[in-house]
């Protein structure tokens, strides 16, 4: 079980792709319920199936517990009854449901988290210290300027002329796991908005393509399929990650709140790009660096985030990258160790394809 539930987490998008998801393809109709596609769904009957694998993570995060919890230790067949606590789901998952519709108007304002905050039981007392919380944010009555947050970004890493000079890099790097003693090899070949990162487990490589148009994953030399929302996401990360000048990342830019990261205050800005995919990015008020990124795809249990956070800013070649990387998604955490990055070194344009 426990090599099961590290593969899980190591391949995360890539296996829930495999065991829950259904590539996308442009005949497509409607993607088929839950009910429709996976066996003895009880509860869950009309949710779209793509939401299956992200409903897992969602509710294996608010406990705080892993897949053997609820489902058959040892068994890879997830659909199998046996286990109380699957039974016990079930009608947890209804009464949220219940709630829902019946003070929220449907709308998935309480979830598993609202009660379990990470733990597999909900704690029933009532904290006797006080709480210490920072005020709330004034919002600005004038909303800042974006175009000013984008320029000063662009200077803050180094300025236009650095930007301009750089047209590719290769990013040696290792992904540390949550444990802090785990580590995997990774490399990132970017040029001219293409990306290509490799993470090596031992014999086994995942990797990840954007080629300026299409996204595509791979994991020991076979094609995963991709829905939309993941290959977004690979998309976003390339068009992020060293670029100094996002406006060639994205065509509209929102000024949306002041807020905190780290207890420092930060100017969030939304970000679309033509696909219909909004990007929450948020600058660091003092230094003007990116500090953030947040993603969202909606699921019957709420939002479903991908959040990263940028940090140990270091210069290249005269422009300033995030060393420290710390990405995560419901349930699953890992950061990214960057010790090396060749700016302007020759990458063949071969990296990006299959």
């Amino acid at each position: 079980m426990k090599r099961l539930l590290k593969l899980i987490a190591i391949l995360f998008f890539a296996s829930l792709a495999v065991w829950f998801l259904a590539p996308v393809g442009s005949g497509q109709v409607r993607e088929p319920k839950a009910s429709e596609k996976f066996k003895n769904i009880k509860v869950l009957r009309e949710m779209p199936a793509d939401q299956l694998g992200k409903a897992m993570n969602m509710m294996s995060a608010s406990l705080g517990v892993d897949c053997g919890f609820c489902h058959i230790s040892g068994s890879e067949d997830f659909e199998k009854d046996g286990n109380e606590h699957k039974d016990v789901t079930r009608e947890m998952i209804s009464m949220t449901f219940d709630i829902n519709k019946r003070y929220f108007e449907g709308r998935p304002v309480i979830n598993c988290n609202t009660c379990h905050n990470g733990m597999p039981m909900p704690k029933a007392t009532f904290p006797l210290a006080p709480l210490t919380r920072l005020p709330r944010l004034l919002q600005p009555v004038a909303k800042p300027d974006v175009e000013g947050i984008l320029d000063r970004y662009l200077e803050a890493t180094g300025g236009r002329e650095a930007a301009a000079k750089m047209t590719s890099r290769i990013v040696t790097a290792l992904r540390l796991e949550p444990d802090g003693k785990t580590v995997e090899p990774e490399t990132i070949w970017q040029k001219g908005g293409k990306s290509r990162t490799e993470t090596r487990y031992g014999d086994y490589v995942v990797t990840e393509v954007y080629d300026g148009r299409l996204s595509m994953k791979f994991g020991g030399g076979e094609e995963i399929g991709l829905k939309a929302d993941e290959a977004d996401e690979i998309r976003r990360e390339a068009l992020v990650f060293g670029q100094p000048d996002l406006r060639r990342s994205f065509g509209v830019f929102e000024y949306h709140s002041l807020d905190r990261v780290d207890g420092r205050e930060v100017h969030v800005v939304k970000a679309t790009d033509g696909t219909g995919a909004e990007t929450l990015l948020h600058f660091d008020v003092e230094s003007g660096l990116l500090v953030r990124r947040r993603a969202s795809v909606p699921t019957v249990f709420g939002d479903f985030v991908t959040q990263m956070d940028y940090a140990d800013y270091k210069v290249f070649r005269g422009v300033k990258f995030p060393t420290t990387v710390r990405f995560a998604v419901p349930g699953i955490y890992w950061t990214r160790k960057i010790s090396d990055i060749r700016v302007n070194a020759e990458v063949p344009d071969s990296k990006f394809g299959k």
